[in-house]
């Protein structure tokens, strides 16, 4: 169920702390050449969903957009096509006084939020980074992209971390082996459950007083790497209607996660497992980050808002059979434990499983075929729907550099 304080995000602090970065690098280093790349893919996915899906995301796989009631997204087994993860890019290396100032410009096609649906220019990431310091909207630092598995489907495993964030962010220890410390900018979502509608809750809105705190250590082996992430934020709630009740509250999110990559030759084994509550909108797949408890003894809060616990975790394994075919093939899931006054039909926990093969004919182009399961749980009615997704993909990769030693 959608609801209200949906990913508040953009401060002023965010734009201040560019502006300062900018005019650090403006000293160039002209003893060594930027560098400049320019890269990309064309690509589409074609298929079926055997059974029904919110037609906003008729061409990925979300346990949260299955159906959560009998027919909700009828009919069965409709077919698509899809440009929509088609990228764009462009990066940047400028030797400066300060060191290196690294830059990303980034936007794929897969349209959300009002855009949900459509085929239109998304911002991915807007980042920069000069020395141990960087600014901009890019990957959480809670956040380990190295757990997305070789699949094509374009929103992947649903319990995994995955969310670009604006942030600032501080590196005292880079390289495979590193450390990341970063300010994020706050945002939450709340469930009213079986008192969404209610007129005593219509004058609550959101107030983010404080960024999100997020870190994460990684230690590099031989065999792979070990990383640890977490996560504390604060999140706020004012009631600004005129009645008998007061709704305002506040609330503590927290989470933890470890992931690793094992290498195995030419494989890997991609693990994560995710524990909190209230970062709901850090998981790749996951409802809201607040939910309505009964609190009958109080005549003035009769409910209160309180942060739903969480658990998640992904296993995949990459396989690559020679130079012209790899597979890759895993499961994940995400549970939340539900409030005492959400409705019976909220979304309690999914699950998502893939299998593919992919064929490279030449280095910058694959064709594959994918199978892909999800499978959606209700809150308390019983329900449970699942869905199977069949596509074959093709992927055109492009890429050019310029400058540089």
């Amino acid at each position: 169920m959608d609801s209200l304080l949906r990913r508040v995000r953009g401060a002023a602090w965010l734009a201040a702390a560019l502006a300062l970065a900018g005019s650090a690098a403006a000293a160039q280093d002209t003893t060594k050449s930027a560098k400049f790349s320019v890269y990309g893919f064309a690509m589409l996915d074609a298929g079926t969903n055997t059974g029904q899906i919110n037609p906003d995301w008729y061409d990925v796989l979300r346990p949260t957009k299955l159906p959560a009631y009998d027919n909700e997204f009828a009919v069965n087994g409709q077919a698509f096509f899809s440009v929509r993860q088609t990228r764009f890019g462009v990066k940047s290396w400028v030797p400066t006084s300060l060191g290196e100032l690294y830059t990303i410009f980034e936007f794929d096609m897969f349209g959300v939020g009002n855009n949900a649906g459509q085929t239109t220019i998304r911002p991915r990431q807007y980042y920069g980074q000069i020395g141990h310091v960087g600014a901009g909207q890019t990957m959480s630092a809670f956040m380990d992209l190295d757990v997305f598995p070789n699949t094509l489907e374009y929103w992947g495993p649903n319990g995994m971390i995955f969310f670009r964030n604006l942030q600032i962010r501080y590196m005292p220890i880079m390289g495979p082996t590193h450390l990341v410390i970063a300010l994020e900018a706050p945002g939450a979502s709340a469930d009213q459950g079986v008192y969404s509608g209610r007129i005593e809750l219509s004058g609550i809105v959101p107030k983010f007083q404080y960024p999100d705190l997020t870190a994460n250590y990684r230690k590099a082996m031989d065999w792979g790497y070990v990383q640890l992430g977490g996560v504390v934020r604060h999140i706020a709630w004012v009631d600004t209607a005129t009645h008998a009740y007061n709704f305002s509250g506040s609330a503590t999110g927290w989470g933890l996660t470890v992931s690793s990559n094992i290498l195995i030759k030419k494989d890997a084994v991609r693990l994560q497992g995710v524990y909190g509550k209230g970062i709901q909108n850090y998981m790749n797949d996951a409802p809201v980050d607040i939910g309505l408890q009964n609190n009958f003894s109080s005549s003035t809060s009769p409910v209160i808002g309180v942060p739903l616990p969480m658990w998640s975790m992904v296993a995949f394994y990459d396989h690559t059979w020679d130079e012209k075919w790899t597979s890759s093939i895993g499961f994940s899931t995400l549970v939340i434990d539900n409030s005492d006054a959400q409705a019976p039909d909220a979304f309690h926990s999914g699950s998502y499983a893939a299998a593919n093969i992919i064929y490279y004919p030449v280095p910058n182009m694959l064709v594959g075929l994918e199978w892909v399961w999800g499978q959606r749980t209700n809150n308390s009615d019983g329900w449970k729907y699942t869905d199977n997704r069949i596509a074959i993909s093709f992927k055109y990769t492009f890429g050019k550099t310029f400058g540089g030693q």
